[in-house]
């Protein structure tokens, strides 16, 4: 496994690879990595010949007062879990090399980053898509993998590659829980043991969504449990519960469709989303 820092140096190494004929699987991570990370390594594993991961906190989707300089790092740890799953290259950068001095190009969707998370963390996304665009650029990969628990995150990838015409397929990784059913996040490690006892309501809320969807109810009905199961916990403020198209993120009306399920909540001071995505 090789280690790289500079954009320049890993792109020659990778496009003298596509030379040979290999295909490149990659993963973009930011870091402190958990068992769902490890889940997309093997699924681009399996696809690809070379396995690049990214370890980079962006600093370009932290809004100014947003987590930051507490966001969880452990490099080490990483390093030697992804040694473990068979990662070829490791890209970790560091601001200074990924926004040189006199940066100034950002890329920007226009449609489905203003709803969701977008509507509530402005400028996020722009971060996202900007910092994957760069990061398809370096690593050039023919697979990349992401995960569902960023569903709005995903469903903006798919829109960039087909926009731009990145010569990318986007797979997306299952939600990977912990055996209680939190889905598994690098921002659970700032919760109390009190409020992670708490956001086990979250996924709670979704399998009760999940169950009167099978027994008829309509849209209204269903976001109007969850958000009562959610009331039910003190100390848990709701962000959002949206029930919404998967491939237009606009408001659903029916169940006809593929749907997401989206909710966000803070918990203490910690941020958390969760979703399912129904199919009919």
């Amino acid at each position: 496994m090789k280690i790289f820092n500079s954009p320049q140096v890993l792109q020659q190494e990778l496009l003298e690879a596509k030379k040979c004929g290999k295909r490149i699987g990659f993963v973009p991570t930011m870091g402190y990595l958990h068992a769902g990370h490890l889940s997309l390594m093997r699924i681009a594993k399996d696809k690809t010949d070379i396995l690049v991961a990214s370890i980079f906190v962006n600093p370009m989707q932290f809004g100014p007062s947003e987590d930051l300089e507490s966001y969880p790092r452990d490099f080490k740890s990483d390093e030697v879990l992804c040694e473990k799953e068979g990662v070829d290259y490791i890209f970790y950068p560091n601001n200074d090399d990924m926004y040189p001095s006199g940066y100034s190009t950002y890329v920007d969707e226009l449609v489905l980053s203003k709803v969701l998370c977008g509507a509530k963390r402005p400028g996020h996304f722009r971060g996202v898509v900007t910092v994957v665009t760069k990061l398809f650029n370096i690593v050039l990969p023919d697979v990349a993998v992401f995960g569902q628990k960023d569903a709005q995150q995903v469903r903006i990838i798919q829109q960039l590659v087909r926009d731009l015409n990145f010569p990318v397929e986007v797979v997306i990784g299952p939600i990977v829980r912990e055996a209680d059913g939190l889905a598994m996040s690098s921002r659970n490690s700032h919760l109390t043991k009190e409020d992670r006892n708490k956001a086990l309501v979250i996924y709670q809320s979704l399998l009760l969504a999940k169950l009167l969807i099978e027994d008829g109810r309509d849209v209204s009905s269903v976001k109007s449990a969850i958000l009562e199961k959610l009331g039910y916990v003190t100390g848990l403020s709701v962000d959002y519960v949206e029930i919404r198209n998967y491939d237009t993120l606009e408001e659903a009306e029916s169940f006809e469709s593929v749907i997401l399920i989206a909710v966000a909540v803070k918990v203490g001071k910690v941020r958390l989303i969760d979703n399912i995505i129904v199919w009919n």
